[in-house]
């Protein structure tokens, strides 16, 4: 009696063994169908005083959609050093790089081009990449806007061919940095008054790459024309600096309580977005 009971009991063991590898493997399996087959990485950069954490829900979509199965974590430490978490195997497929700062809390800029260019620089010395795409999350997108204005012509480095802004807040935040005018021009962008790194970010109307780049500026309002921390206009404002350069410029407003300016990367309508932008054949 007790040796039938253990033998049901392993039977069960290893029906269920079975169905979580059986679950894994088809979460995990690629849909070549749809998606594109590509050994481009895709670079995932937090906000302020975030983490790497805030990219899970993003990443996580893209994987359980097909899209790939190889997500790594390249965490740059306060002076500059990349750590990477997992690998990529040779044949890896659209994989991801999920990119986490110690220092989370500094909004030197030139300082966060700094980071983002020493995990470029990490991947490419491991990896031989000559390509990627990028991805903000609030001041993750000032991260990528500085670095191609500090790094984006230097030939050495991969090309960015895609580039997906969520919750910029390129010409300031509300009660922080935001212009007394911040109205735009609602043809080119082009804002009427512009915060000391918007003014900076003008050099890249000269240096961002010609008709390489595909960018998809995603902004959320929650009523207003806000996200709750960042204006609409100045989410806007991103077309000025990279509308007549880039190779495509798509806008996206989101809606509803996960437009606010935390809860984006949390947004199924966002994931949605992104992986039809970066991804879809």
């Amino acid at each position: 009696m007790r040796g039938k009971a253990i033998g049901i009991g392993l039977g069960i063991i290893l029906l269920a063994s079975l169905g979580w590898f059986f679950f894994s493997s088809k979460s995990e399996s690629l849909d070549t169908k749809n998606y594109v087959q590509s050994s481009i990485p895709t670079l995932f950069f937090h906000g302020y005083g975030s983490s790497a954490n805030a990219e899970k829900h993003m990443t996580r979509a893209a994987q359980k959609a097909g899209v790939t199965k190889t997500i790594i974590r390249a965490t740059v430490k306060q002076d500059g050093q990349v750590l990477l978490e997992g690998e990529i195997p040779s044949g890896a497929v659209n994989p991801i790089v999920e990119v986490n700062y110690q220092d989370n809390r500094n909004s030197n800029y030139q300082q966060d081009a700094q980071y983002a260019k020493a995990v470029v620089t990490k991947l490419q010395e491991t990896y031989g990449f000559t390509e990627m795409n990028m991805v903000g999350h609030s001041m993750g997108n000032m991260s990528i806007l500085f670095y191609m204005l500090e790094y984006g012509s230097d030939e050495h480095l991969p090309k960015l061919m895609k580039q997906v802004n969520i919750a910029n807040h390129v010409n300031g935040l509300e009660g922080l940095d935001l212009p007394s005018h911040p109205d735009i021009n609602p043809e080119t962008g082009q804002p009427q008054e512009m915060s000391a790194s918007y003014q900076k970010l003008l050099g890249l109307k000269e240096i961002f790459p010609q008709n390489q780049v595909k960018v998809l500026n995603i902004y959320g309002d929650i009523g207003g024309e806000t996200d709750g921390s960042v204006l609409n206009l100045s989410s806007r404002s991103l077309k000025y600096l990279l509308g007549d350069h880039a190779k495509s410029y798509e806008e996206q407003k989101i809606t509803g309580k996960l437009a606010q300016h935390s809860q984006l990367h949390e947004n199924p309508e966002v994931d949605e977005l992104l992986i039809h932008f970066l991804w879809k054949k």
